[in-house]
């Protein structure tokens, strides 16, 4: 087994994975056509060939529109399926799933319904596929902490279906201390907190120290620009924060995978976990990703079974599921020898 068979098929957790960023245009197309909405593509290569971007804005410039197509529980339903089929196939036995519920209840469409859709499908992969997962819902950040705080209250009669909340959208103008408020409530009624720092935003650094100091979260997205700031990145490492990295996202968005940086937060005893974020429109799901930086970082199968336990040491299972998934890592590792 090569390496980049191996990256692909150990067994893994997926921590930042934003459900409505696994649309395929093939699906997309699909989905108009069942609700009768009309689009300006009629190919999934014409609807592929809107997804470029230079930047985190023009990504979501594309992202929030294409959501449109999305309008009932089996909508939602059929999305998450097609997401936990790729991922079961690429090594995932545990996801931990962002969806933006305000993206679609400003547009008239039914928290209900769109919790519903996730639910059941996460309940159908289980029996299906081997995977097991949980839901995370997140705030828009660029919209009102008011509609936020009013989003957070319309989750509670699903609480048992919503493992924690989290933080993501256009972060210019956006810093998490904004949400400090909302994210309180959401500790106080039980949910674990992660938020979104994403790579060079302005005021990264601090952006971080926010997220870590104010809002003291359980986990942080991307993060890489930790790096800045030796004393956060030993404060991040003595708490046992978990960084949810996702290299070809990176790419997109940027100017590069950072690779270099992936790799001193990995060496400095960091628990940085390989995730896919929005695969449909980055061009790789998970164990493309792990694949991805290995290729860059002429990572070992050492290595790559490092981030493996990472993405369960920092995932949010109990100890007893997190312990037995550790055990299927070893298991491969030992099935799989060089």
């Amino acid at each position: 087994m090569d390496i980049a068979e191996f990256a692909r098929r150990i067994p893994k957790a997926e921590l930042h994975l934003h459900l409505e960023g696994t649309l395929e245009p093939e699906l997309k197309l699909a989905l108009a056509h069942r609700n009768n909405i009309p689009l300006t593509e009629t190919t999934a290569e014409e609807v592929r060939d809107t997804y470029t971007f230079t930047d985190l804005s023009s990504f979501l410039a594309v992202y929030y529109p294409s959501m449109e197509v999305l309008q009932t529980e089996d909508d939602f339903f059929d999305l998450a399926m097609a997401y936990l089929n790729r991922a079961s196939a690429q090594g995932v036995r545990h996801v931990e799933m962002f969806f933006d519920p305000q993206s679609h209840t400003s547009r008239g469409v039914q928290f209900s319904t769109v919790i519903r859709g996730y639910r059941r499908a996460l309940i159908t992969a289980r029996r299906s596929f081997a995977i097991q997962g949980e839901l995370i819902m997140c705030f828009l950040r660029d919209m009102d902490p008011s509609f936020a705080m009013a989003t957070l209250m319309e989750a509670l009669p699903h609480r048992d279906w919503i493992i924690g909340v989290g933080l993501d959208s256009d972060e210019r103008g956006n810093p998490p201390a904004k949400f400090a408020a909302v994210m309180a409530r959401a500790r106080a009624e039980g949910f674990l907190v992660t938020v979104h720092c994403d790579i060079d935003q302005q005021d990264s650094a601090e952006h971080i120290r926010q997220a870590i100091h104010e809002l003291q979260v359980d986990r942080i997205d991307h993060g890489t620009n930790i790096v800045e700031d030796r004393r956060l990145l030993r404060e991040a490492k003595s708490r046992g924060l978990g960084l949810t990295v996702c290299p070809l996202s990176n790419g997109f968005v940027s100017d590069a995978m950072k690779t270099d940086e992936i790799m001193q937060l990995f060496d400095a005893g960091l628990l940085v976990s390989i995730n896919s974020d929005d695969p449909a429109y980055f061009g790789g799901y998970i164990g493309d990703n792990y694949a991805a930086l290995a290729k860059a970082a002429d990572l070992t199968r050492e290595q790559l079974t490092r981030f493996a336990r990472n993405s369960f040491e920092s995932s949010w299972l109990s100890p007893r599921i997190r312990d037995h998934f550790l055990e299927e890592i070893d298991a491969f590792v030992a099935a799989h020898p060089d």
